[in-house]
Parts: C-alpha cells; sequence; structure tokens
C-alpha cells in the first residue's frame, strides 16, 4: 500500500508541476496575441508564424495540463450526488469512472493517434501555411503529452480511491497546496 500512495504523490506531484509550468505559457500567448493586434491594426505588418504561434500554445497549454485540471477536479462533473455523498462512495465513483471511462478512452486516443503523430516525426512535418512555423510534429506530439498525464492522473485516482476503500485513508497524499488530504 504504501508503494500506491508513493505512485499517488508522484502522479500528483507531475502533473501538478507541468501544469504551473505550461501555466506560463498562457502569458506568453497574451502577450504574443496583443503584440499580433498591435503590429496589424498599428503598423500594418503581420506574419503567419506569429498568429500561428499562439494558437499552437494554446494546443500544447490544453493537451499538457489536463491532467493538471484533473488532478485538481477542474473537469465538468455531475455534483448532484457525488458532493453529498460519502467519502467511501466517492472512492468508488472515482474509482468506477477512472477505470471505466476515462482510461479506455485515453487508450483510445493514443492508439488512435499513433499513425498520425508518428507520420509527422517521420517527415517532420511542418505548418502549411506560407510562412508558417516549423514544427508541427511538435504540437502534434503534445497527443501523447496528453494521453501519458491524463493516463497517470486517472491512475493516481485510482489509487486514491483504492486506498480509501480499502481503509487506508492516512496513506493517501495530500494534493498539491492542499494540506487537507483525501479526495
Amino acid at each position: 500500500m504504501n508503494g500506491l500512495a508513493a505512485f499517488v504523490k508522484f502522479a500528483d506531484r507531475l502533473n501538478d508541476a507541468v501544469g504551473r509550468g505550461v501555466a506560463w505559457l498562457t502569458l506568453a500567448m497574451v502577450i504574443i496575441a496583443f503584440t499580433v493586434v498591435i503590429l496589424r491594426y498599428v503598423f500594418s505588418l503581420g506574419w503567419v508564424a506569429m498568429q500561428e504561434s499562439y494558437v499552437w500554445l494554446h494546443g500544447m497549454v490544453f493537451m499538457a495540463g489536463a491532467g493538471y485540471t484533473l488532478l485538481h477536479n477542474g473537469h465538468v462533473r455531475v455534483d448532484i450526488l457525488y458532493r453529498p455523498g460519502s467519502d467511501r462512495y466517492r472512492a468508488w465513483v472515482d474509482l468506477l469512472g477512472s477505470l471505466l471511462l476515462l482510461m479506455p478512452v485515453v487508450i483510445l486516443i493514443a492508439f488512435a493517434s499513433w499513425d498520425y503523430v508518428l507520420v509527422s516525426w517521420i517527415k517532420l512535418e511542418e505548418s502549411r501555411e506560407a510562412g508558417g512555423l516549423p514544427g508541427l510534429f511538435v504540437l502534434k506530439s503534445f497527443i501523447w503529452v496528453f494521453c501519458v498525464l491524463v493516463a497517470l492522473q486517472g491512475l493516481s485516482l485510482a489509487g486514491r480511491s483504492f486506498l480509501v476503500l480499502f481503509g487506508k485513508s492516512a496513506l493517501v497524499p495530500p494534493l498539491p497546496g492542499d494540506e487537507g488530504g483525501h479526495p
């Protein structure tokens, strides 16, 4: 059980660090978008690569931040029955939801995107737009980043639930930034 608690702590810390890191990309997106607007409407200048850059950053933030969002319960959830439920009830919902709903979807996305991303790497794919950014293959790789981080966080959620269901709530590590403890 200590190994499971260590895994939960590792996955939580990883997703928290990645989420906090990619959050800084939103500042870059705002600065770039502001610059694009000023250059276009004040100086009548524009570059496709600059416009693509904030769109690509948005995709990266969304994909890499999904595990962080799951860690901090930021995804849409129907709380009518979940919130008032006991810790054991919520643990069952989280365990079954993670294993029967989340994990199959993540695995499906990973398999469905395998050739898509791999071919992009083989070709070292670039933007289709004239003057666009090189390295589209890096952006497409964030599909796999999404799968890995969300799968890890889903397994962490299942692990937390498992510890609660088997009476090991004391082993459940607190969420990063929360000294309160379990789910």
